[in-house]
C-alpha cells in the first residue's frame, strides 16, 4: 500500500528516504533510490515560487535556484595548457611523515589511497622515494649502457629506445617498507600512512629480454647490476630470470612521458616486486656471473629475522590488501546501507578472492572483485553492509591464484618476529566506533 509524503522541505524528506531506507535490502536499494531522487525532485518544482528549498539548505546554488557558475563564463581552451585537478581537491596530495627520515631528499611520501577510484593512480599522486632527491636530466644527453657479460657492449639514446617495440602493462609499484612503522604496534591514523607507499598505473616501455639479446648475454651470466643516474647512484643486482620474465625498461606512465619524480627519462621495473629494484633515472644495466651486493641491498632492503639473521633478496611483494573505506580519513556519516570497499594486490599474480570480517577475523563474508583483475595490479574489492552505529572491527584478508593467503599479525610475527620493516603484508584493522569514526588497530 502506498503512501503519500509531505514534508515540509528537501531535508526533511531526505531524512525520512535515509530512515526507510535501512530496512530495504540490496536488490531493493536501487529502486528506492530512484522513487527517492523522483521526489525530491517533485518537491522542487513545486516549491520554486517561494524559494523555500533554497532556504532550507541555505545556499543560493542550490535547487531550485540557478547556480551562480550557470550565470557566468568560465576559462577558456589552453588558458591551462597541462591542465590540473579542481580547486575543490587541492587536499588530495601526497603527504610525508615528517620524522620519518633526517632529510627530504633521501625520503618518502605516501599515495592518498582513499581519495582514489579504480585502480590507476594519477601521475601527480604516485608515492616517492629518493635516495638523493631528483635529478634534473636532458634526455637528450642520457644514455643506457648495456655491458658486462655480453657479446655486444651497447650505449642506447632515447629515440634509439623508442624505436624498439613497445609494450605498456598495467602494474603496481609498492615499497617494500609499506606499512613497515605498525610492525611493532598501530601508531599511523590514516589510511594514507598505513599502506600509501603503494600505486598503480600504465608502464610503457621495452622488455628489457628484448634488449638483452641485442646485446647477446653470454652462458657465465646469471644477475644484472641495474643502477640509476641520481645522486646516490641507487643499484639492485637483479637475477637474469626476472630480467627474461617480465622486466621492462620504461620511459612512459599513464600515457605521458615519465615525471621526474618517477625517474624521468627512464626507469627501470619490476612488475610485483620490492619497489626499490624498479631502479629509477637507470643509466646502466651490467650483467655479471653472481649478485653485486651494494649498499642498498646490504644496509637497506634485508629482513632482520628474530634470530638476527636477515633475509635477503626478499624480492617478491606477497598479496596484501586493505580497507579503503571506511577509513580513518573517510568515517561512517550516516546510518543505513554502506558500500565496504578496498584495495587488494598480489606480486605473484592475479586476486583470486578477498574477504571481509566484520568481527575481526571470527567470520568472514566474500567481496566482489569489482572492474579488471589483472596479475600484479590491484583489484578492487566491495561487499554491501548495513550500518546502524554497530561497533565494527573491519578486516580483508586476500587470496591470489598462487593459493597465498594473507596471513594474521600472529602468522606474520611467528614467521619474521617484530624486527623488521619490510614486507609487512598481515591483515589490517580498522575499528568502527558507534559515532562512525574509524581508528587504526591491532588483533594479536
Amino acid at each position: 500500500m502506498s503512501r503519500i509524503i509531505r514534508p515540509q522541505s528537501t531535508a526533511e524528506l531526505l531524512k525520512q528516504l535515509a530512515r526507510e531506507s535501512e530496512d530495504l535490502s540490496a536488490n531493493d536499494r536501487r529502486d528506492f533510490l530512484r522513487r527517492g531522487i523522483t521526489a525530491v525532485g517533485a518537491l522542487a518544482a513545486t516549491s520554486v515560487a517561494g524559494g523555500a528549498l533554497a532556504e532550507d539548505a541555505g545556499s543560493t546554488n542550490l535547487p531550485p535556484n540557478e547556480p551562480s557558475w550557470s550565470r557566468q563564463l568560465g576559462h577558456g581552451v589552453v588558458e591551462h595548457p597541462y591542465g590540473s585537478p579542481s580547486q575543490f581537491e587541492k587536499n588530495v596530495v601526497r603527504r610525508t611523515v615528517p620524522w620519518l627520515t633526517a632529510e627530504s631528499i633521501s625520503s618518502i611520501s605516501m599515495t592518498p589511497l582513499a581519495e582514489l577510484k579504480g585502480i590507476i593512480t594519477p601521475n601527480g599522486l604516485v608515492f616517492e622515494r629518493y635516495h638523493a632527491g631528483v635529478p634534473v636530466i636532458n634526455p637528450e644527453e642520457h644514455r643506457l649502457i648495456l655491458h658486462g657479460l655480453v657479446e655486444r657492449p651497447l650505449i642506447f639514446t632515447m629515440d634509439d629506445l623508442m624505436r624498439f617495440p613497445s609494450v605498456s602493462e598495467i602494474k603496481f609499484l609498492e615499497c617494500p617498507a609499506n606499512g613497515g612503522m605498525e610492525w611493532k604496534g598501530a601508531q599511523m591514523e590514516a589510511l594514507q600512512f598505513t599502506h600509501g607507499m603503494l600505486s598503480c598505473c600504465e608502464w610503457t616501455g621495452v622488455p628489457l629480454k628484448v634488449l638483452l639479446e641485442e646485446a647477446g648475454v653470454k652462458p657465465e651470466g646469471k644477475w644484472i647490476l641495474a643502477e640509476g643516474a641520481d645522486g646516490a647512484h641507487m643499484s639492485r643486482s637483479i637475477p637474469l630470470e626476472k630480467a627474461l620474465d617480465d622486466t621492462l625498461v620504461v620511459y612512459a606512465q599513464n600515457g605521458e612521458r615519465l615525471r621526474p619524480e618517477q625517474g624521468y627519462p627512464l626507469r627501470l621495473f619490476n612488475p610485483g616486486w620490492e619497489g626499490n629494484t624498479s631502479i629509477k633515472w637507470l643509466r646502466r644495466l651490467e650483467v655479471g656471473d653472481e649478485p653485486w651486493y651494494h649498499r642498498e641491498e646490504t644496509s637497506k632492503y634485508t629482513d632482520l629475522l628474530a634470530s638476527g639473521k636477515a633475509r635477503k633478496f626478499s624480492f617478491v611483494q606477497e598479496a596484501n590488501s586493505v580497507i579503503t573505506y571506511p577509513c580513518p580519513e573517510k568515517p561512517v556519516k550516516h546510518s543505513g546501507y554502506i558500500e565496504i570497499e578496498g584495495l587488494a594486490w598480489s606480486g605473484r599474480g592475479r586476486i583470486k578472492q578477498v574477504d571481509v570480517s566484520f568481527d575481526g577475523g571470527v567470520n568472514w563474508v566474500p567481496a566482489r572483485l569489482k572492474g579488471l583483475v589483472l596479475p600484479k595490479a590491484l583489484t578492487r574489492f566491495s561487499v554491501d553492509a548495513q550500518w546502524h552505529g554497530q561497533p565494527w572491527l573491519l578486516q580483508a584478508r586476500a587470496i591470489d591464484e598462487t593459493g597465498y593467503v594473507q596471513p594474521t599479525l600472529k602468522q606474520l610475527r611467528a614467521a619474521r618476529g617484530s624486527n623488521s620493516i619490510y614486507h609487512k603484508n598481515s591483515i589490517h584493522t580498522w575499528k568502527v566506533a558507534a559515532n562512525g569514526e574509524v581508528t587504526n588497530v591491532q588483533i594479536t
